[in-house]
């Protein structure tokens, strides 16, 4: 398995290898057990640099405290007023009291990670924060420094709320030692190496979740001078939450997998401007993703696709997204699908320089069920199957345009979602009758269902699907017939069969429906 950084192609066994020397290679907060009595650290100064005993609590001390590198006792008297003991039940709080005009955290290396199991790093802490402003607690690098990360979690259950985090990237060379990130995911201890030339991982994090931050932003909502390379990495976790984010400005993806995401939840988040300069797509899934759900996100002017799935293993339900005007660099699909099992339900896709949900051939992808969703304004197919003898470039990221009926095993299994064939219309125009209804009659795939869509697009392409407006069963023959009441003449009307085991096909070729009174006079 290999991922990508930018333009640069990494193989995973050693960029894992990498992760691992350099967190053990981090201060002893790394390897020390966090401190089993919980506590409460304030941080009440923005500054950074060598842990010493002083006035004042940076962040990077209240790091070193809850990962119990650091002892109260080493702490001077002022500094032991911003810590408390919360007892062995409660878990470990970072909270924030910084000066009004000194709120912007700018390090100057590299912060310990975060090992300390469900602690929480609570911007919502800082006076005069509002859920319904911006955050008012930065994180940051130093204008002088080159810092790869903002938080590394490796411990279950870590909280990071209501900060804005921006800046970390990796400008001092061509490539990485390892993914940089506003907030990189991963396990801390060393990798064991298998028989057989694979590698095993240690226990993931768990239930790590990430809600209400700006990554990538600055508090002011600006352009940042120093972006970040990515948002959220997720490089190997199991049940991470990202929630109610704002995501934007990075040089690569918003959000990125690796080795690990199952049961990942990326819900409620604006992810916007993403992939300017780096890998493109808002929403980067590859790796093991059992389970993931992406729901109710608004996706829009990124550099390519909303979301692209490169080999994934397991599947993903994406649903109920706003997904409008990505490709803002590369004419991709407005989703990518690689895999097998993937739901895309109830989404409004539109605004998009390619194709809106294109379904790669390789490896095997089927099954893949898309339905319900609202399609306005594309270049390309609202659904596109590609078939493994188109392999450019274009194919893959765009797709390669109505297939031709299938007249072979051979030729389904070539295709995504194995090829299943468009309904086809009886007729070319459907007539309004005298009560005002309208049958449709057609074919589609034995076993299909078949989902009526109204295409009011003037200029739209064979491929559109605006909006969904009936289902209806095909019969041991594959035929199926519908009567509706709710369609005006001059509309035109489309369809896809669903398949319980193939999944989606792509859309039928339209037909128009007009009134009969034009060319007949009833006595």
């Amino acid at each position: 398995m290999k991922v990508f950084l930018g333009l640069i192609n990494f193989d995973v066994s050693v960029l894992s290898k990498a992760v691992c020397l350099l967190l053990l290679a981090l201060p002893e907060v790394a390897m020390s057990q966090p401190p089993q009595t919980s506590i409460r650290v304030v941080v009440n100064s923005n500054q950074d640099g060598a842990i010493q005993a002083d006035d004042v609590v940076t962040l990077r001390e209240a790091i070193a405290l809850v990962n119990g590198t650091l002892p109260i006792e080493q702490l001077s008297d002022r500094e032991k007023t911003q810590v408390q003991t919360l007892g062995s039940n409660a878990q470990s709080r970072i909270e924030f009291n910084l000066p009004p005009q000194e709120r912007a955290i700018a390090l100057q290396e590299l912060l310990p990670p975060l090992a300390s199991p469900g602690l929480l790093v609570d911007g919502t802490t800082q006076p005069g924060y509002d859920q319904a402003k911006s955050p008012v607690v930065s994180i940051t690098s130093n204008s002088n420094a080159d810092i790869i990360r903002g938080f590394t979690v490796v411990a279950d259950g870590v909280i990071i709320r209501g900060l804005s985090i921006y800046g970390f990237n990796a400008h001092h060379g061509a490539t990485a030692s390892l993914p940089p990130a506003d907030i990189f995911i991963a396990p801390l201890s060393e990798v064991v190496e298998m028989k057989e030339g694979k590698t095993h991982f240690s226990t993931p994090p768990k239930d790590v979740f990430i809600e209400n931050n700006w990554l990538g932003i600055p508090p002011d909502a600006s352009l940042p001078s120093k972006t970040s390379a990515f948002g959220v990495s997720v490089f190997n976790s199991v049940g991470t939450t990202i929630q109610n984010n704002r995501i934007a400005h990075h040089d690569g993806s918003g959000i990125i997998t690796s080795i690990r995401a199952e049961n990942l939840q990326v819900k409620e988040n604006i992810i916007t401007h993403n992939g300017l300069a780096g890998m493109p797509d808002a929403i980067r899934l590859e790796g093991i993703i059992n389970n993931t759900k992406i729901t109710d996100n608004l996706i829009q002017f990124n550099a390519g696709s909303g979301l692209y799935l490169f080999k994934p293993e397991g599947s993903v339900k994406i649903l109920n997204n706003t997904i409008s005007n990505n490709g803002q660099q590369f004419h991709r699909a407005a989703i990518y699908l690689m895999g097998k099992g993937h739901e895309v339900v109830n989404n409004k896709i539109t605004e998009q320089p390619g194709t809106g949900v294109t379904i790669a051939a390789y490896p095997q992808s089927q099954g893949n069920r898309i339905q319900n969703n609202q399609f306005a304004k594309l270049q390309g197919l609202s659904i596109d199957l590609v078939s493994q003898q188109n392999v450019g470039v274009r194919d893959y990221q765009q797709g390669d345009g109505a297939n031709p009926v299938h007249d072979s095993y051979q030729r389904h299994r070539q295709a995504g979602n194995f090829g299943i064939d468009a309904p086809s219309f009886l007729s070319r125009e459907f007539f309004i009758l005298q009560d005002g209804s309208v049958t449709l009659d057609g074919f589609a795939a034995t076993g299909s269902v078949v989902e009526i869509y109204t295409v009011s697009e003037k200029n739209g392409n064979m491929g559109t699907l605006n909006q969904a407006i009936a289902t209806v069963n095909t019969n041991s023959d594959g035929r199926f017939s519908v009567k509706l009441g709710n369609l005006k003449a001059g509309e035109r009307i489309s369809a896809i069969a669903i398949h319980p085991q193939y999944g989606t096909s792509e859309p039928a070729y339209p037909a128009l429906i007009r009134p009969v009174e034009q060319y007949i006079n009833f006595p």
